[in-house]
């Protein structure tokens, strides 16, 4: 059978490459390899991306429904894999053999095993959408960093996977700076911080889940996403409907403006990518790394917040505590590009 693949990878490499050692470390002994590095960088940047165009949406466009925005992101993605594979551009299973020609396009049994982490996912997308609504953007990334002691937890628990010193250094300079750099926040609002630590424990738990379920489907990043999106995109459509927001958003009187409507169409593009690099870069890295990829990326995040959407009094206190969360991030990416990123123990 014939195929058009090769213009974006998968999670897994075919057998026949990872046999040949065509995964190369980044430089000679580091903990990282090239197509690991990709995805790391191409995820951060299309984290930033989403973040201002969500925002834009839900913001300065005052959309009333962040699950209406979810699940339009969720078909936009479910159409785009659809075609794509019956164009044979991509394939959803890491081996021939695991395909199948059923409607669903993956055996029932591997939509079944999948269920976990396809409701992982919509309790993930769920909230995070709604968390950047009720803080600022500067805010919003601040605490946002702090998922990765929320990561390290799950990862704990579902692995024994314990972790070296330098590691938990990192781990508790990010933490701290998050603290400073909120000390001055005037804006607090309780309700939408708890959504943001709320946000924090989902992540965790979908990235903790992709590296358990993911690897062991035997589907690739364009699989898990297709089974995220049958599951899901269904649910979250009744849910919208029994809420109202379907009326809500045919009744928003923005729906149809060009400003809005290309707003909406980047999103979901975006989106689709995101989910994709998340997919690759925590089974290319870890949970731990894609955690850390959302803290590196929050310098940019920040940057064109505060320009786009205010935020922040700029203050000492605030600029101290980011730099000690870059810092930190810092120090854990370098821990991984050298290869000492932590030790293993079941």
């Amino acid at each position: 059978m014939s195929q058009k693949i090769g213009s974006l990878p998968v999670s897994d490499p075919p057998p026949t490459r990872a046999i040949s050692g065509g995964d190369d470390p980044l430089f000679k002994g580091s903990g990282m390899t090239q197509r690991g590095a990709y995805a790391a960088v191409s995820y951060m940047s299309c984290a930033v991306l989403l973040v201002m165009f969500n925002k834009a949406a839900l913001s300065s466009y005052n959309f009333p429904s962040a699950n209406v925005i979810t699940l339009l992101q969720m078909i936009c993605s479910t159409c785009l894999l659809y075609v794509m594979k019956r164009w044979k551009f991509v394939t959803l299973s890491v081996t021939e053999r695991n395909q199948s020609d059923s409607p669903i396009l993956v055996p029932v049994k591997t939509l079944m095993h999948t269920l976990p982490l396809s409701i992982a996912y919509l309790f993930y997308m769920l909230v995070t959408m709604e968390s950047v609504r009720g803080v600022n953007v500067p805010m919003y990334t601040t605490l946002r960093r702090t998922t990765v002691v929320f990561t390290m937890i799950v990862e704990y628990l579902l692995t024994r996977q314990k972790y070296t010193p330098p590691i938990f250094g990192s781990v508790a300079l990010i933490v701290f700076g998050a603290f400073v750099a909120g000390a001055h926040d005037l804006s607090f609002d309780a309700r939408g911080y708890g959504i943001v630590f709320l946000a924090n424990i989902a992540t965790a738990i979908y990235l903790a889940t992709i590296n358990r379920i993911g690897k062991s489907s035997g589907l690739n990043s364009f699989g898990l996403m297709w089974c995220n999106g049958l599951v899901c995109g269904p649910i979250l459509l009744i849910w919208t409907f029994i809420r109202g927001e379907l009326r809500l958003t045919m009744n928003f009187p923005d729906l149809y403006s060009p400003g809005f409507m290309a707003v909406m169409l980047f999103s979901c593009i975006l989106a689709f990518f995101l989910n994709y690099f998340i997919f690759l870069n925590t089974t290319l890295n870890s949970a731990l790394t894609q955690t850390m990829c959302g803290n590196l990326k929050d310098l940019f995040t920040i940057g064109i917040g505060w320009v786009l959407f205010g935020g922040l009094p700029f203050d000492l206190l605030n600029v101290l505590g980011q730099i000690l969360g870059f810092v930190g991030s810092g120090l854990y990416a370098y821990c991984k590009l050298r290869g000492n990123l932590l030790r293993f123990c079941v």
